[in-house]
C-alpha cells in the first residue's frame, strides 16, 4: 500500500492524463491533472492478484458467480454500513451513470421532471436531458463553506410535473455527509411530493473521521416502497474502468419493474468486475480502503491548510470524498480570469464549477487522490498563480 507512488497514466489511454491538454489546455509535459474522480493509486494488491489469476486462467468465457458476487455486497453492506440488504435487491449495471439511465427509464415518463440539489455531479443533468427529461435545480444553501437543505423553498419550485429526486448521498461536489435528520426531511420531501427517490451512494466509503454514512433504507425505511440506492466499488477500489455498479432496490414490486427492464434489454454484467467486486468487499479490502482513507485524510489536510493561506480562497469543509470543493468568490475575479490563472499560471486541471449547475459558478473541483507530492506542488503552484493576492 504505497500511495506515494508515483504513476505515469500518460499515454495509457487516460482520460484524466491523455485528454488533460485537448480539453483544458494544460500542457501534459508539467501539467497536473486534478479533474476526472478517478484516483493515481494502484489497485490493492488483492484485486490485482485475483485479475491476474483469472486472464492467466486463459478463457474469459461465461460464467455464473453472482452467489459469492452478491454475498460480497451483503456482507460489506453489513459490516461497513449496518445495513442488512436482501441479496436479490442486487442488480448489476454497467456503471453508475448507466444505473441512473435505468432507473430513469423504468420509473419515470419523457417530459418528467426529475429533481436535484444543485450544485451536483454533472452526469445526473446530462442522463437526465438524454432521456427527455427535464431537469429540476433546488438549490442548495451554502452556510459558511457548508451546504444545507432548505425544503421550504424546494417545496414552493415544484409544480406536479416532477417524479423522481437523484440524491447525491454523500454529496458531489461538496462533500457533505448527510445527517439522520437531513436524510429524514429528504424522505419526507419526496413523499410530500410523490417522487421516486434515487440514492446515489458511490462515495459511502470515503468519510473521515467525525462523520458517518447512513444508507437511506436505513435511514428512513419507511420509504423503500419508492428507494433505488445506487452503490459501487468503482471510487473506493479505483476501479472505474471495469463498469461495475450496483442498482440495490429494497422494495419487491419495484424490483419486479427494474427487472423486467433488464432483461428486456439484456443487460448483464462482465466477470471481470464481478471478480473485482468480490474480492475487494472482503476482509483485505477492508484493510486497503482503510489505509487510503487515511492517506486521503492527510491529502485533505495539506490541501486545506493552503487553501487558507491564499486570500480569497476558500476550501469547503470536506467531510467525505477526495474532491475538494474551492470557491473563487473572494477574489473578485470573474471566471474566465481565476479559471486562467489554475490552468495557464498553475498548470492544473480542475472541473469547472458551472459543469454541477446552479451555485457552482466560482468554483472548480480537485481531484486529491493523487500521491501527496503532487498535492503538495499543486499548492505551491495554487500560491503562487494568486501570489498577488498574498
Amino acid at each position: 500500500m504505497n500511495f506515494d507512488e508515483l504513476v505515469d497514466r500518460h499515454g495509457t489511454f487516460s482520460v484524466k492524463w491523455d485528454e488533460m491538454e485537448t480539453i483544458y489546455g494544460v500542457p501534459k509535459e508539467d501539467g497536473l491533472s486534478m479533474w476526472v474522480a478517478d484516483s493515481d493509486f494502484k489497485i490493492a494488491d488483492v484485486i490485482a492478484d485475483r485479475l491476474h489469476e483469472a486472464v492467466n486462467e486463459g478463457i474469459l468465457g461465461y460464467i455464473d458467480a453472482e452467489a459469492p458476487y452478491r454475498d460480497a455486497i451483503q456482507w460489506w453492506m453489513k459490516t461497513r454500513h449496518g445495513w442488512d440488504l436482501d441479496t436479490d435487491s442486487i442488480f448489476t449495471t454497467t456503471g453508475l451513470v448507466n444505473g441512473v439511465g435505468m432507473c430513469l427509464d423504468t420509473f419515470t415518463q419523457p417530459g418528467d421532471g426529475v429533481v436535484v440539489f444543485a450544485p451536483v455531479y454533472h452526469a445526473f443533468a446530462k442522463v437526465i436531458r438524454n432521456a427527455g427529461r427535464e431537469v429540476v435545480e433546488c438549490e442548495m444553501v451554502n452556510s459558511d463553506g457548508l451546504y444545507t437543505l432548505d425544503f421550504d423553498a424546494y417545496d414552493a419550485q415544484m409544480t406536479g410535473k416532477e417524479s423522481m429526486l437523484i440524491l447525491c448521498s454523500p454529496h458531489n461536489p461538496g462533500g457533505r455527509v448527510w445527517t439522520q435528520e437531513e436524510l429524514r426531511g429528504v424522505a419526507d420531501f419526496a413523499k410530500r411530493h410523490n417522487l421516486m427517490l434515487l440514492s446515489d451512494e458511490i462515495h459511502q466509503d470515503l468519510v473521515f473521521d467525525g462523520h458517518r454514512h447512513i444508507p437511506m433504507p436505513v435511514a428512513t425505511p419507511d420509504v423503500i416502497d419508492r428507494l433505488m440506492v445506487l452503490s459501487a466499488p468503482s471510487k473506493t477500489f479505483n476501479i472505474a474502468g471495469l463498469h461495475t455498479g450496483q442498482v440495490i432496490i429494497p422494495d419487491p414490486d419495484l424490483r419486479a419493474r427494474f427487472k423486467a427492464r433488464m432483461l428486456a434489454l439484456s443487460l448483464a454484467s462482465n466477470s471481470l468486475g464481478q471478480y473485482a467486486t468480490t474480492t475487494a468487499y472482503s476482509p483485505e479490502g477492508a484493510a486497503w480502503a482503510d489505509a487510503q482513507l487515511a492517506y486521503l485524510d492527510g491529502n485533505r489536510q495539506v490541501f486545506d491548510a493552503a487553501m487558507a493561506e491564499i486570500p480569497g480562497l476558500s476550501s469547503m469543509n470536506l467531510q467525505s470524498t477526495y474532491l475538494a470543493w474551492v470557491d473563487f468568490t473572494d477574489t473578485g475575479m470573474e471566471r474566465a480570469e481565476f479559471t486562467e490563472r489554475v490552468e495557464q499560471g498553475a498548470k492544473i486541471a480542475a472541473n469547472y464549477g458551472t459543469s454541477f449547475g446552479t451555485g457552482g459558478e466560482n468554483f472548480l473541483r480537485f481531484n486529491l487522490a493523487t500521491p501527496r507530492s503532487r498535492v503538495e506542488e499543486a499548492c505551491a503552484r495554487l500560491k503562487a498563480a494568486f501570489g498577488d493576492l498574498q
